[in-house]
């Protein structure tokens, strides 16, 4: 030890010349760059935040929570941010499990429920609040704050309009319908809530209101909410090129930020253990410490040959690492990696790691298509998309896993249990279910596997292998498609059908054809009176005299002979009788006494039983067809036949269809076939119990207990206490139904009778029973509902059947209500003594309970039936309700995920039938109950010894099961590495972590420094909570910086402070720190729009979005592109309309999807709650009398527009009224980011104007402009007289994304032209910033473009000695242009009408999308495109003097140049700043023009300040 400490001293010792050559380099502190995000918002209530992350938990968990925190409010005036932060954590935690806490904690962290609080609080203000109120109610369009109001305003309530209810509110829970409403506006936990609350809570107990709270909170606070769960980014910028505003002064800020030391590892030294052990060297330590950083942060470039194996030593260095220190030093390699590249480079790389790599990463292509390099994340086997997912969808997704494996875990499941069962992943309940054709009821004309007409096709399945023509369908002798037409002669329909049979029949298309007659099932009704009869009839005897084939043919001859109506007559049937068959005595087929009159109302029976919805009906094997078109019909079932066709080559291929199989039998057994489909099954939307008891326990018999009960409590007590009929075999039963009725009226009893009908037949299910009187319950009203009781509680399965089944019949009911001893009904056999003394001792309390658990959980009336399957709830049902329905309930249930956990079931050891049976049950009951999951994915790595981390759990309980793939040096390391960190404190994980290395890099993986802005909770200081923030220590001063945010999709935000110029940062030019203040300024509403006619996008469409009292606040055009819009919008319910006008007079909505409203409503109400993208679905449909019209064009118009000829622009409209034609005015484009460019555009902007008598209007891209240009322009507007507009877009998700800065801007540039104006906008000419007006540029707009979208100048070629940086001149250019010119971007002109007019943007970023993915391809991204497509979009070459610059261009040209540019010259490198006042003389006049207005402007601001402060 001593020897170790001396070697420690001689260290530190031979560093002492080292550390004074170094001077102040050590000593002085960091200097930090900190961006924050604030919302527009202000900071909502914690406690409001709690109570939405209840109400997602469950209704009735809100209103428990509610309760408990009625004037919790209080406190927050007493005590701290942290002890009240604390207390709402234990209020909700009686409520919640430790993951649950934990994800509050996160929902806190990245305040997930605020915009649902402000979704209210503009809700309140739309009202609007009366006056001085802390909270009010409103009563039916009655406002008041005072309670004692309450009363009076209920008398009339109901003559009034209801009240809108969002899909969001709060409703108290009530069995009772059109009750008045009374919404309460309130602040949770204050005085003036808990006043309003207990009277109105009063009156919803008791059945006299329906009470409904939105949050409003009456004094906001005054603090900003700071927001988390996006990236910053710090990129190195090129300096090739000088792009510094000398006019910035350093940058002085009291933020200074402490060096901060918290490495513990640098270059090999633990200085946390050097610490511990040598406590007296600490300073000198710390020293030392702070030295290897320092030096660590040298940023030399590296060598191509150093750059190869980078990725794999980074592995190597985070593989060798302790383990649970792995992913923090992946996070600061990846996120830190310019600084820690040169270090890396000296690793050696283990080779048994990049063996096992390169071996799992074949493993990893060849199963799960993931490629050397990619990232891909996966929590219980779900995969999340690092790029596209957010912390919002995160917490949903954790949420909704937590609550299964807390289910899981209370089941009794183990840890092996939980990951086999989560992979049991239930299938979708839209399943399509086919009917079963293999009934009697259905008449086929034909057979092709036993009918001579089809004697010379082949028989093999094999034959659908072989080829045949695109859309046809080979003949083969095997039904493989069957169609089902249902035929009611009373009806003109059915002429279509018959010509459709006839159609396919004479044409031997390969198809079985069957017919359901429908005739009048009145046996006094004979066919001599009745056409319907008739046809029947003469189909039997022909039938039954000749075959099926003729009997067909003679009801096509029938059927032409149809004239009135197209409806078959009686005479019509005897027309073709007497005709073709002329010895048949027509009397004796349709008269009164005819012999084929068989079996006349079956097919009406078989129509009944299927519960297809109204005529006409077909079935394509079993499924419904559900076009009304019958021209429409005949393509869908050609369709449905090439489909089923591409199908059976599978089953062949897998052997499972051959030459042995039943084809039939087959196809039903494919396609899931039912003898009836319920469309209430199929269609509702169901209930579900929670049947997973909790440690509350309480007898069936206990009323007193089971009142005070929850719902979920109600309904485990419920299940634990449950009978059951079962099969006859021993054998588990994973289909569970109970069934809901009054046993003591006959329609209890006809439900019993048709469930026993099924539980004959079925060895799947078992049957129990729950008791729901209609009146008061004594002895005489439960008569026998307690001998159906006593009999489950008493007899053995195989005599409780046959009891049940003759207490359903009515004559049993008869007799027991006319006095006769139900014992009498007691088969030979059952235990009569048993069942005697338990009928004659029941209490009437199990009803009672069971009367209460219909009223509070399934929210049932007295008296009404219902049916539980596997904790679904169906109900209230009406008296059509089958056995074939009970069927139709199993089949679902079995296939979707009962036979799956069936399976499980009997694997485990447990042999107790019921147990497993009720695990099953209850299992199927928790996963249907959670929205349905992607698919899960069992990820695996062929080996994990040097190529994977591996961090076990900390506990055993509730492990989640996290796989990461990433290759340690991607912008996907630096996300994901933070990501799993905060995953690691808010869930109990296992996490396997894969190093997806590349090899053989040529260039820097990363070119940025990085923050994902993500925390597990609030953090938590002695001063209170700090706001999120991203921070960046230690950064190198010499590079120069461009700060980007990276934010989810669907947000918009704009920078709105900082002492610095974003774009450009110079540490070394700033004092200390560098602060930047983001704002969301917008959420993004989202859509899709079709027009159901022509299922095409309306393009041109308009929609606005408003409130009640500002109909209109925002407006977008369609695009035809996805039927693609856009609007923007914040938290709080909007309405969606065509806007007023073309759009309104031409089109109608007729439905939507993902809207707060329901489809037939008007309008269609959005809400906007989350920070999670909204996007919508719209239909829309012309109006009948407009059915040709156009909302783009005019009748004289050409209609070829292009897919994006529809989009509006997201735009602040100035000073101008919108859509106005402005035809003499000069509209320029010009695009600017960081203060010396913003500098360069107001001198544009000057010069433009002095050049011009037109008047000006210009148009900024808002995305990237600094706080200062947006604080001064409307400033300069005011001086110079001109109008302007500053324009924003989203990039749209859809469209490959571009990274880098600078190549988003000039995304802008040429991609979005026809995005980014409104239509009235007819030219538009961009400008760029740094250019020098000399001409008027009206003579440019006024340029003949020749028929050309837009115009621009071509690089000048009079410069000799620039020959060898010409690019386009040689090489891949000079061979797509073929001598035409290459054009420069600087300036261009835009015919907007000819440009949408040809489609130019949907060509050009279809070009785009194409190349774009290519990194090497548009170098130059806004000039390289339209060059390159000047074949599919013409441009027009502007004459030379339009630009003039000097690289390009000789010295003589410069006296004629219009406008001259200052292009970068890559000969000399020179920056723009001294060129600008080198060649352009009047540049200096005009800058010292706008640095004289700013002065005064920032003279006029000071003034402002110190009057403020004397005041």
């Amino acid at each position: 030890m001593a020897k170790a400490a001396d070697v420690v001293r001689l260290l530190l010792g031979s560093t002492a010349l080292w550390l004074s050559l170094l001077g102040a380099r050590t000593t002085s502190a960091s200097k930090a760059v900190t961006a924050h995000l604030a919302a527009k918002w202000p900071d909502t209530p914690l406690l409001l935040e709690a109570s939405e992350f209840m109400a997602e938990e469950s209704n009735e968990k809100f209103w428990q929570f509610l309760e408990t925190v009625q004037e919790l409010a209080v406190y927050k005036q007493t005590e701290s941010d942290y002890s009240y932060y604390n207390l709402i954590l234990k209020k909700a935690g009686q409520f919640l499990d430790n993951l649950h806490i934990n994800l509050l904690k996160f929902a806190f962290s990245i305040r997930a429920y605020s915009p649902t609080i402000q979704m209210f609080q503009q809700i309140a203000a739309d009202e609007p609040p009366p006056d001085g109120c802390d909270a009010f109610v409103v009563i039916h369009e009655k406002r008041t704050c005072k309670v004692n109001n309450i009363k009076k305003l209920l008398k009339k309530a109901t003559s009034r309009p209801r009240p809108y209810l969002f899909k969001g509110d709060h409703t108290f829970p009530t069995n009772k319908e059109n009750l008045p409403v009374i919404i309460l506006y309130a602040e949770m936990g204050t005085r003036a809530f808990h006043k309003f609350h207990t009277v109105l809570l009063e009156k919803a107990q008791n059945g006299e209101i329906l009470y409904v709270l939105r949050h409003y909170i009456q004094k906001p606070s005054s603090q900003k909410m700071y927001l988390s769960g996006y990236g910053v980014e710090l990129a190195i910028k090129s300096t090739e090129y000088k792009a510094l505003d000398d006019t910035q002064v350093k940058t002085v800020t009291n933020a200074g930020v402490e060096d901060k030391t918290e490495t513990n590892e640098v270059q090999g030294f633990l200085f946390g253990k050097l610490k511990e052990r040598y406590s007296d060297l600490r300073d000198n330590l710390t020293t030392f410490q702070k030295y290897l950083i320092e030096s660590n942060k040298e940023m030399m470039p590296l060598k191509v040959w150093e750059l190869q194996d980078l990725s794999f030593q980074a592995a190597s260095r985070i593989m060798s690492a302790p383990v649970y220190d792995a992913l923090k030093l992946m996070k600061d390699i990846s996120q830190n990696f310019p600084i820690k590249a040169r270090s890396l480079t000296r690793i050696a790389v283990n080779e048994r790691m990049r063996e096992e790599i390169e071996e799992n990463q074949k493993h990893l292509r060849d199963r799960y298509e993931i490629r050397p390099g990619d990232a891909s994340l996966y929590i219980n086997g779900l995969h999340i998309d690092i790029n596209a997912y957010d912390p919002f969808s995160l917490l949903d997704m954790l949420r909704l896993e937590g609550k299964l494996m807390h289910g899981l875990h209370n089941l009794g499941a183990d840890k092996e249990d939980v990951s086999e069962l989560l992979k049991l992943s239930s299938h979708n309940w839209d399943d399509i279910y086919a009917l079963d054709i293999r009934h009697s009821s259905i008449m086929w004309i034909n057979d092709l596997e036993s009918d001579d007409l089809y004697v010379s096709w082949p028989a093999s399945c094999r034959e659908v292998l072989k080829p045949v023509f695109p859309g046809s369908v080979p003949s083969i002798r095997r039904n493989f498609h069957n169609l089902v037409l249902f035929i009611d002669p009373a009806q003109e329909y059915t002429l279509e059908f018959i010509k459709l049979a006839e159609h396919f029949y004479f044409y031997k298309v390969p198809l079985r054809i069957g017919f359901v007659f429908i005739v009048n099932t009145d046996d006094e009704v004979d066919g001599t009176a009745d056409a319907g009869v008739a046809l029947w009839r003469a189909f039997q005897y022909i039938a039954e005299e000749y075959d099926t084939t003729q009997a067909f043919i003679s009801i096509v001859n029938m059927y032409k002979k149809v004239e009135n109506r197209n409806i078959l007559t009686v005479d019509n049937v005897k027309s073709v009788l007497q005709s073709t068959f002329p010895h048949a005595n027509i009397w004796d087929i349709l008269g009164t006494y005819s012999k084929y009159d068989g079996k006349r109302e079956a097919g009406a029976n078989f129509y009944k039983m299927t519960g297809l919805g109204p005529l006409p009906q077909s079935l394509y094997n079993g499924e419904p067809l559900q076009d009304e078109d019958f021209a429409e019909l005949e393509v869908a079932i050609l369709q449905r036949m090439v489909d089923t066709t591409v199908e059976l080559q599978d089953y062949v291929l897998t052997g499972i269809l051959n030459d042995q199989t039943d084809t039939v039998d087959f196809l039903m057994v494919m396609n899931n076939a039912v003898p009836r489909i319920n469309p209430l099954i199929l269609h509702t939307e169901w209930r579900y119990l929670n049947l997973i008891s909790t440690s509350v326990t309480a007898d069936i018999e206990d009323f007193s207990t089971f009142f005070f009960l929850d719902s979920q409590d109600k309904s485990a007590v419920i299940t634990e206490n449950m009978h059951y009929l079962t099969p006859e075999d021993d054998r588990l039963s994973p289909v569970t139904f109970w069934i809901i009725a009054d046993f003591d009226k006959p329609s209890g009893r006809k439900l019993l009778f048709k469930a026993l009908k099924h539980m004959k037949t079925s060895v799947h299910s078992r049957l129990g029973v729950i008791y729901n009187p209609t009146s008061k319950i004594d002895e005489e009203n439960t008569a026998i509902s307690r001998g159906i009781l006593a009999a489950f509680l008493t007899q053995e399965k195989r005599f409780l059947r046959k009891f049940l089944r003759k207490l359903t019949k009515e004559e049993t009911a008869t007799a027991i209500y006319s006095g006769v001893k139900i014992k009498t009904f007691l088969a030979e056999g059952m235990d009569k003594n048993a069942f005697e003394k338990k009928y004659n001792t029941i209490g009437l309390n199990i009803f009672q309970t069971h009367q209460l658990f219909c009223q509070d959980v399934l929210k049932l009336l007295p008296g009404e039936i219902g049916v539980v399957n596997n904790g679904r709830f169906l109900g209230p049902l009406d008296e059509n309700f089958y056995a074939e329905d009970f069927y139709l309930l199993e089949k679902i249930t079995l296939t979707s995920l009962g036979e799956e956990i069936e399976d499980f079931a009997q694997s485990t050891k447990t042999i107790d039938l019921k147990v497993m049976s009720d695990f099953v049950m209850k299992f199927d009951a928790l996963v249907s109950s959670l929205p349905q999951p992607a698919s899960r994915y069992d990820i695996t790595f062929l080996k994990e010894n040097h190529s994977v981390i591996k961090i076990n759990s900390l506990e055993d309980d509730m492990v989640f099961d996290v796989i990461a793939i990433v290759d340690p040096l991607t912008r996907e390391a630096q996300k994901m590495a933070q990501l799993l960190i905060v995953l690691g404190k808010i869930i109990n994980m296992k996490i396997k972590l894969f190093m997806n290395c590349r090899g053989k890099l040529s260039e820097a993986p990363i070119k940025s420094f990085y923050r994902f802005v993500l925390e597990p909770e609030r953090m938590l200081t002695a001063n209170g909570i700090v706001g999120p923030a991203a921070e960046f220590l230690g950064i190198p001063e010499a590079p120069l910086l461009t700060l980007n945010m990276i934010t989810p999709e669907g947000w918009l935000v704009e920078i709105v402070r900082s002492n610095c110029d974003l774009d450009n940062i110079h540490l070394k030019d700033v004092e200390r720190a560098v602060t930047a203040e983001y704002e969301l300024e917008h959420l993004l509403l989202e859509g899709h729009c079709f027009d159901v006619t022509t299922e095409q996008a309306p393009r041109g469409l308009q929609f606005t979005l408003g409130t009640k009292h500002r109909p209109v606040v925002v407006d977008t055009i369609v695009m035809a592109n996805l039927g693609y819009f856009q609007l923007k919008a914040n938290p709080g319910a909007w309405i969606l309309k065509l806007r007023q006008g073309k759009s309104e007079d031409i089109y109608q909505i007729i439905g939507h999807k993902g809207a707060d409203s329901e489809p037939d409503l008007g309008d269609v109400i959005v809400v906007l709650n989350s920070f999670k993208s909204k996007i919508l679905d719209v239909q829309v449909q012309k109006k009948p009398d407009k059915i040709k019209e156009d909302v783009l064009s005019s009748k004289n118009e050409e209609k070829k527009k292009g897919m994006w000829d529809s989009i509006k622009s997201f735009t602040r409209r100035l000073h101008t009224k919108r859509d106005t034609q402005e035809t003499d005015i000069l509209n320029i484009f010009s695009v600017a980011s960081g203060h010396l460019y913003e500098r360069f555009l107001r001198i544009m902007m000057l010069s433009v104007l002095r050049n011009t008598k037109t008047p000006v209007k210009f148009w900024f891209l808002k995305n990237y402009l600094s706080p200062t240009f947006k604080e001064v322009i409307p400033h300069m507007a005011k001086e110079y007289g001109f109008q302007y507009e500053l324009v924003q877009y989203r990039w749209p998700r859809w469209l490959h994304q571009q990274t880098e800065k600078q190549r988003i801007i000039w995304g802008y540039k040429i991609l979005f032209l026809d995005v980014l104006f409104p239509l009235a906008v007819d030219k538009i000419i961009f400008v760029d910033a740094d250019q020098i007006v000399r001409h008027d540029l009206k003579e440019l707009r006024d340029f003949d473009l020749g028929g050309a979208p837009y115009g621009y100048t071509p690089f000048c070629d009079s410069r000799k000695e620039m020959d060898g940086y010409r690019f386009w001149k040689r090489g891949y250019w000079a061979s797509h242009l073929l001598r035409r010119k290459y054009h420069i971007s600087a300036l261009y002109v835009v015919d907007l009408k000819k440009f949408r007019r040809i489609a130019a943007g949907d060509r050009l970023r279809g070009q785009y999308q194409t190349l774009s993915k290519d990194p090497h391809s548009l170098s130059n991204l806004d000039q390289d495109l339209p060059n390159y497509m000047i074949y599919q979009v013409a441009i027009k070459s502007l004459p030379q003097d339009w630009l003039w610059c000097e690289t390009w261009c000789d010295d003589e040209s410069k006296q004629r140049a219009k406008t001259i540019d200052l292009c970068n010259n890559p000969k000399t490198k020179e920056p723009k700043l001294k060129a600008a006042a080198r060649i352009v003389p009047e540049w200096v006049e005009y800058d010292a023009e706008i640095r004289q207005l700013l002065d005064h402007l920032d003279n006029k601001k000071t003034s402002a300040i110190l009057t403020h402060d004397e005041l």
